[in-house]
């Protein structure tokens, strides 16, 4: 070896090191929570005149207004509102909704079992469908099949939400009565549905907000693929015999989710927070039909803890993804001299 020839290696992380690595995503993760909790405190805080003003309209008196401002404790200090909220999300206990006069976690809990079982049927079609198309069009790059995939996807992302599921609803429940065209049958028979009932009333919304996003983790997934079958180990495993589907599946797959996984976190994430459209298309009793009907409603309050929740649940998904991405590419590296 040359003297003062400086050679860069590349080296695992070791388990101390990846142990760091997850303390500072978690300290990030604890700060960005806080700091997203001081914006949307601040956003109402900083509304003109005070949110009972706001609440109450300008046809209020000021009877009505100052009455309202101390049930919602607005006479007390900023600083000792906010730790009372603060203090009151970590014990479940928000306060009540003043458009429902309902304890703000009882309105929230009804809606969240349609919410997040939405998100999560549009994330598994988004999956499926991503996957599939990304390794069929990586497999005939620069052919026919390519080219059908990524013009489709184009498309795919082009088309407006609310307007695909129009469309669903007039073809797949009006002129193919297969699927209701809003509304949501319930979990329980208690509610006048079942499971299987309440799964047939998400089918429609789902498709319309899996759409776009696996139209975008098609093309990343493609991309993502053909850097992967670049690799030598892909030739390897060719030489060794292997079809092409076993590589694709069994090697190539693999080393492609790192890229593809962080922007699945980012889409499941999205389609929680971006359920608004879907569930006023489809009458869907969800969060997102809850925030626009408290907007309509001047529910200050009840926007302010929704808004909060939805900001948590993209925080803590992201976290979730960089913790994943740690323990599915253990090739963390460190450069040393």
């Amino acid at each position: 070896m040359v003297l003062g020839h400086h050679r860069r290696t590349v080296v695992p992380l070791k388990g101390a090191t990846i142990g760091f690595f997850l303390f500072k995503r978690f300290a990030t993760f604890v700060a960005t929570l806080l700091v997203a909790s001081l914006v949307v405190f601040a956003v109402l805080d900083l509304l003109p005149g005070n949110a009972a003003e706001v609440m109450l309209g300008e046809s209020a008196t000021p009877e009505a207004v100052d009455a309202l401002a101390r049930q919602l404790g607005l006479d007390r200090p900023a600083w000792q509102r906010y730790l009372g909220w603060i203090g009151g999300m970590a014990t479940l206990d928000v306060g009540n909704s003043y458009s429902y006069n309902t304890p703000i976690t009882e309105l929230v809990a009804e809606r969240v079992v349609v919410t997040v079982p939405l998100a999560l049927m549009a994330m598994a079609l988004t999956t499926v469908i991503a996957l599939v198309l990304g390794l069929y069009a990586a497999s005939r790059h620069n052919r026919l099949g390519d080219v059908g995939v990524m013009a489709a996807s184009q498309v795919g992302i082009a088309i407006p939400n609310f307007w695909f599921a129009i469309l669903l609803v007039l073809v797949f429940a009006v002129q193919l009565p297969w699927f209701p065209a809003g509304g949501f049958a319930g979990w329980t028979e208690e509610e006048g549905g079942g499971f299987w009932d309440g799964l047939h009333s998400l089918v429609l919304p789902a498709v319309s907000l899996a759409v776009v996003q696996a139209a975008i983790l098609t093309r990343i997934t493609r991309s993502a693929v053909l850097d992967v079958l670049r690799e030598d180990f892909v030739r390897t495993a060719r030489a060794k015999g292997l079809s092409q589907r076993a590589v694709l599946w069994r090697h190539v797959l693999r080393n492609a989710l790192v890229p593809v996984l962080t922007v699945m976190g980012l889409q499941f994430a999205t389609l929680v927070t971006g359920t608004i459209v879907a569930e006023q298309v489809f009458s869907l009793p969800g969060l997102g039909r809850l925030i626009f009907q408290a907007i309509s409603n001047r529910d200050v309050v009840l926007v302010q803890n929704i808004v909060m929740l939805l900001a948590a649940t993209v925080i803590v998904i992201n976290f979730v993804v960089d913790v994943l991405y740690a323990v599915i590419d253990p090739r963390l590296k460190l450069h040393a001299a």
